[in-house]
């Protein structure tokens, strides 16, 4: 009998490299033994705080965890201690990680792999922040957003690749003398109104444009036979 695919609530780690082929186009060999000497400190990071790696393919790193607090601490861990790695390393050749925590669903398969919208939304989320940088879906920073030793910036809405609803991130604040941060690249999310808001601006509009086109003299609308208001009257046809 197959084994089953377990679905739970877990708090997931993705992280990647910030200017990977950069580094890898400039020196190869040095961009493999900096990325092998920080991948272990991810690990011991990630074991530490109760986490499992689940894989380290590439420059990125996934990892799951019981609980949004032990992924937060072993991000914070990490990040803290590759910058002051990185102090010794001439700045072209300095490698920065930005990760991405979510609290989400995931489908755990019996060889130890996962998937499932959780690792994609924080995915996106990882994409989303500074080199250097945490950030967390608005469920992961709820978990712990009373954490003393902590400081979390709104970093807003943000339509994301793949993902239905427009998810909202928040950033963990860093010490600029703890880690080298760059400006996230912008992600606006598109205006919306409600629809009942949405109607009565239509509404607005249309009668405004009829107003002055009988007014004003232009005969560039027809109407359809109708008595009652023009907001009843969905005959009425214009063109606008």
């Amino acid at each position: 009998m197959a084994a089953e695919i377990e679905q739970r609530l877990a708090a997931i780690l993705v992280a990647d490299v910030a200017g990977y082929t950069r580094l890898m186009a400039a020196d190869e060999p040095a961009t493999i033994a900096t990325i092998t000497d920080y991948r272990s400190r991810f690990r011991d990071h990630i074991a530490a705080n109760g986490g499992r790696v689940v894989d380290m393919a590439g420059d990125s790193v996934l990892a799951i965890f019981a609980s949004v607090a032990g992924a937060v601490r072993a991000a914070v861990a990490t990040q803290a201690e590759l910058t002051s790695c990185n102090e010794a390393l001439a700045e072209a050749r300095r490698m920065h990680f930005r990760i991405g925590v979510n609290l989400g669903d995931i489908h755990e398969h019996p060889d130890g792999s996962v998937y499932g919208d959780g690792v994609n939304i924080a995915a996106r989320l990882e994409s989303l922040a500074a080199h250097g940088g945490i950030m967390l879906s608005e469920d992961a920073w709820r978990q712990v957003r009373r954490n003393a030793d902590l400081t979390f910036a709104d970093a807003g809405l943000h339509e994301v690749k793949n993902v239905a609803d427009p998810v909202r991130a928040y950033r963990v604040e860093t010490d600029p003398t703890e880690a080298t941060l760059a400006a996230p690249s912008r992600t606006y999310l598109r205006p919306t109104l409600d629809r009942r808001s949405a109607v009565r601006e239509y509404e607005r509009r249309r009668r405004t444009k009829l107003f002055l086109r009988r007014h004003l003299g232009r005969r560039d609308h027809r109407v359809v036979q109708g008595s009652g208001p023009i907001r009843d009257r969905p005959q009425l046809r214009l063109r606008l």
